[in-house]
């Protein structure tokens, strides 16, 4: 008998055969290709010391790179930040129980999740630059962070209001069974519960909007992307410097990667000890909820 897996048959004999000539074939495709790229770059002079020593002098990061990473690291986090804010009011409006609440909160959403974030950039920009709502300094910062926070906050709000939809209907019935308000469930019950199924989703959004912070380069916005390319037409190293910015955006990637893996594992297993991360919920401190003694029995009557 043949063992079967939970999503789909295992492969056959003559099925792993086939698999493992594809896989053969595809690294050997790759292998080729590889080679070609470097020998082409090769030719061309870009792995020659020249190109890659500029990286190695300190006036090319306190110059291009450093002021560009910083840049991007400012922006990206003031913008998540508030797309964190407005997703969570947008997700909770989309699961209000009043009907023009959820409307508003739906129009919102998914009008700014249609528009391309470079889009809302420069009319933000252009709006700001025409009403004179910032300084000319702070112009092309405000337009990136607005635009990253309009888009990416209506995606957050969906993924808020799927990690919610995801919990069993009973988390809800037993949080109304207690008397709660729509609120104190919310904030104390489907939350806390949903926030580590929503973690990565979450993650992966911010990684969205820190690369999408490089867009800024179109309004005059000096993030890593616009400083590589500048440092590049410097020392006339084009290859080198777009392959050192891409190597630092996978690293502050990796980093918050790997935060939010630690972070998830630490609201799963909880703090030291196997305590739950979440603490039993006391019904004596929830306004409204009823306790113990006020438990009515089928008489009417309080039981002794």
């Amino acid at each position: 008998m043949s063992e079967t897996s939970v999503l789909f048959d295992l492969p056959g004999p003559r099925a792993r055969i086939r698999n493992r000539i594809i896989a053969i074939a595809f690294g050997l495709v790759l292998i080729v290709v590889t080679s070609y790229v470097i020998k082409i770059l090769a030719a061309n002079g870009q792995f020659e010391s020249d190109k890659w020593s500029p990286f190695l002098d300190r006036f090319t990061w306190t110059t291009y790179l450093l002021p560009g990473l910083k840049g991007t690291l400012v922006a990206a986090s003031i913008s998540i930040v508030f797309a964190l804010i407005l997703g969570a009011v947008l997700g909770i409006g989309r699961l209000s129980d009043h009907r023009w609440v959820r409307w508003i909160s739906g129009a919102f959403v998914e009008f700014f999740r249609s528009i391309p974030v470079l889009i809302l950039m420069i009319f933000a920009y252009q709006a700001f630059a025409q009403y004179g709502v910032f300084p000319s300094g702070q112009l092309a910062l405000a337009a990136v962070v607005v635009g990253l926070t309009l888009y990416n906050g209506s995606v957050i709000a969906e993924i808020l209001r799927a990690g919610i939809h995801s919990l069993p209907k009973g988390q809800t019935e037993a949080a109304v069974s207690m008397g709660m308000r729509k609120g104190q469930m919310m904030r104390l019950v489907l939350l806390p519960q949903a926030i580590t199924s929503m973690l990565p989703a979450l993650v992966s959004q911010m990684v969205v909007a820190l690369k999408d912070s490089a867009l800024g380069y179109q309004i005059g916005y000096v993030e890593l992307i616009r400083s590589g390319q500048q440092s590049a037409s410097y020392y006339r190293n084009f290859f080198a410097a777009l392959v050192v910015v891409g190597v630092i955006m996978i690293v502050i990637n990796f980093a918050l990667s790997s935060f939010a893996t630690w972070l998830e594992k630490r609201l799963r297993t909880g703090r030291a000890g196997g305590r739950p991360p979440i603490a039993p919920l006391d019904t004596d401190l929830i306004d409204g909820a009823p306790g113990i003694d006020d438990v009515m029995d089928f008489t009417g009557k309080r039981p002794d």
